[in-house]
């Protein structure tokens, strides 16, 4: 037999998987119908001696969640990092990724432009190197889950990343510059790290949430993007972590505090889980505590009480993303939305 490709792979995955849910629909109704059959031949026997009717049963509810399959989770994903590479890319090079990574199929969404970035005048040669390595991993994370994907691959949608666009509407809500400021993320290195710690953050939790619906044998490689995606957000926490205690009137522990606020305001909150790592506030920033001892500590790695990190549904990652704590499909830092079947935020509570 010959070997499937990793597009023929995902295809045949979404196929069982729905196939799996028809049969679950399938078994439900004839389980309630053997339900009722039990029913009447009990209250049959019951007649006998009593004159009690029969109640009419209810009619069972049908389930309105929507089914998704690998390819819509992968490329969920690829929205996301459609938007980081793009970012990081401006950055470090001062344009977008290449056009011949950004088509897609066309009845999933319309194929937009990344706009409003440019080059950082690095002046700290540590974060200039970071940049460019971060840039260079998105880079082949995007061409990674592309080429897995293959013919379901979705294209890059349009992404705002002018300073005069998401970033300062987020920067406002958060505190970082005054309700009449513009927040230019090129401006500077310390400008350019506050951006990069709004993406990496959420890029940890959307994939840590992901890898556990996947179930395939692209987990292990979603995973693996995982555990890069959260070397980089501690790469990011850490230097602004060292920068704020080194320069504190740079307020870049307070900043951070207030980015990391605002993602938890628009996510809203939900039940606690702490095996799985879902919570009501799911989202630290880099303010140091205090132990028994009365030692400070640093938090670099936000985790809850077992020391897990924490994860985010798909809808609520939306949410910070578009920066709206509504359920709508586009806005902020996607002004016509994600592309591909999850795409809709959340109504955060």
């Amino acid at each position: 037999m010959q070997a499937m490709g990793e597009g023929e792979l995902i295809g045949a995955l979404d196929a069982r998987v729905k196939r799996r849910e028809e049969r679950r629909a399938f078994f439900g109704q004839a389980l309630g119908a053997a339900a009722l059959g039990g029913a009447m031949l009990t209250a049959g026997r019951a007649g006998a001696q009593t004159a009690t009717p029969t109640p009419t049963p209810s009619p069972t509810a049908t389930s309105t969640t929507p089914i998704f399959g690998t390819s819509d989770y992968l490329n969920f994903a690829l929205n996301l990092e459609y938007l980081e590479a793009n970012f990081y890319a401006f950055a470090t090079t001062g344009a977008a990724i290449a056009s011949t990574l950004q088509g897609g199929v066309v009845t999933a969404g319309v194929q937009g432009a990344a706009t409003g970035g440019r080059a950082v005048s690095f002046t700290d040669p540590i974060v200039a190197q970071y940049a460019r390595e971060i840039a260079a991993d998105e880079l082949a994370h995007v061409t990674f889950l592309r080429s897995s994907i293959g013919s379901l691959t979705v294209a890059q949608p349009a992404i705002d990343l002018s300073p005069a666009g998401a970033f300062t509407t987020a920067a406002r809500a958060a505190g970082v510059v005054g309700a009449s400021d513009t927040f230019d993320p090129y401006a500077s290195d310390e400008n350019f790290l506050l951006a990069s710690f709004l993406f990496e953050d959420v890029g940890v939790t959307a994939y840590k949430s992901t890898t556990a619906v996947l179930s395939s044998t692209l987990r292990e490689a979603a995973q693996g993007i995982l555990a890069t995606e959260a070397y980089h957000a501690a790469m990011i926490r850490g230097t602004l972590y060292r920068k704020g205690i080194e320069t504190p009137s740079l307020n870049l522990i307070q900043k951070a505090q207030g980015i990391s606020d605002l993602r938890d305001l628009y996510d809203g909150s939900v039940t606690e889980n702490l095996t799985l790592g879902y919570a009501p506030d799911d989202d630290q920033g880099i303010t140091p505590t205090t132990n028994a001892a009365g030692e400070t500590v640093s938090n670099i790695v936000p985790l809850n009480s077992n020391g897990l990190a924490f994860s985010r549904t798909g809808d609520r990652v939306l949410n910070i993303l578009y920066l709206n704590r509504a359920a709508v499909t586009s806005g902020g830092f996607f002004p016509a939305g994600v592309n591909g079947a999850i795409k809709t935020s959340a109504t955060a509570t």
